[in-house]
């Protein structure tokens, strides 16, 4: 046999040299947990699509945020599910309208808490496109303009970040220019810069209720598209995102990947409803080991070079990580 010049089985021998040799970390400082808020009910509702997850009634929104605090969870972020919807979304800008309501709730019931708004229009319209829709496509600037309306009464909420999810062009040099010209412009912009029209969101637009007439295929980026990828991230952070994102996460990671070696800014993936779903389904079928799976792709995000992941199994990934330590 002949010689072998490096042995890297020496340093996978046992747990405490793996450990101590481990390249990529996973903690509970890396997640932050999408919530689904809706009006007008009295208790939680799950979804069927996504078992485990719920809408929660905004009374209940409090008791929610805090036992997520207690459990290590310091980034959470708000979807509105609105009785309100309107051709523009507008109820997303009502200084008393949903998301400044369940803003206001998060922080005075958490002040600790990161509280991010997803900011978008698609859960206030009665469309379902993220924003004015004119000729049956979303019209860019018009759309722009409200953009500004609703961060601003998002910020005036106590809102800790903005988080803008509708791909329009020019979004995060639009949301600073509000931002900045009424006093607020201590508050971080994380981009949703590279998001995907997926066929990963089934399941969320059960969640939020949205009923779209068409496709985001004209405003979402097309899914074989590498190269346009980097650049929409390296436009929005140009623009002065001061966080960028890619979304879907799992089959995007070249994408995610790509980012990390042109930006040195904080880059967060978003494991989406359908990824979520997939590996829920095929647990409780008995297929997969939940736990191990779900370890396994964070894993895998962060070794793609990901910073921060927005996942519904945060706080089951927050339990797992305290039964490890």
């Amino acid at each position: 046999m002949s010689s072998i010049d490096f042995r890297f089985r020496r340093l996978r021998r046992t747990p405490a040299i793996r450990d101590l040799v481990r390249q990529t970390h996973m903690s509970k400082d890396d997640l932050i947990l999408p919530i689904f808020v809706e009006e007008g009910i009295d208790s939680k509702v799950e979804l069927g699509t996504m078992p485990g997850v719920y809408r929660w009634p905004e009374a209940e929104l409090p008791e929610f945020v805090q036992r997520l605090w207690k459990k290590g969870i310091k980034a959470v972020m708000l979807f509105g599910v609105s009785h309100h919807k309107d051709a523009v979304g507008s109820d997303s800008w009502a200084e008393d309208g949903l998301m400044a309501r369940i803003i206001r709730t998060a922080k005075e019931a958490q002040p600790e808490m990161l509280v991010i708004s997803d900011n978008c229009f698609c859960e206030y319209t009665e469309h379902g496109h993220c924003g004015v829709v004119e000729e049956g496509d979303v019209t860019n600037d018009k759309t722009l303009a409200n953009l500004q309306k609703q961060v601003l009464v998002a910020a005036r909420a106590g809102v800790d970040m903005i988080a803008p999810s509708g791909m329009m062009d020019g979004m995060i040099a639009a949301i600073r220019e509000a931002l900045d010209s009424e006093g607020f412009s201590h508050i971080p912009v994380m981009s949703y810069s590279t998001k995907f029209a997926s066929a990963f969101y089934g399941p969320f637009r059960d969640a939020v209720d949205v009923h779209l007439k068409g496709t985001r295929d004209s405003y979402q980026m097309d899914k074989a598209n590498g190269r346009e990828a980097l650049a929409e991230s390296l436009q929005d952070e140009i623009e002065g995102a001061d966080i960028l994102m890619v979304k879907p996460a799992t089959v995007y990671l070249d994408v995610v990947s790509r980012i990390r070696e042109h930006s040195t800014r904080p880059l967060a993936v978003y494991h989406v409803s359908g990824e979520y779903a997939m590996i829920k389904i095929a647990a409780a079928n008995g297929a997969i080991d939940e736990k191990a799976i779900v370890m396994e792709t964070m894993t895998a995000f962060k070794r793609a070079g990901a910073d921060l992941i927005l996942t519904y199994f945060a706080e089951q990934i927050a339990d797992w990580l305290d039964q490890r330590s």
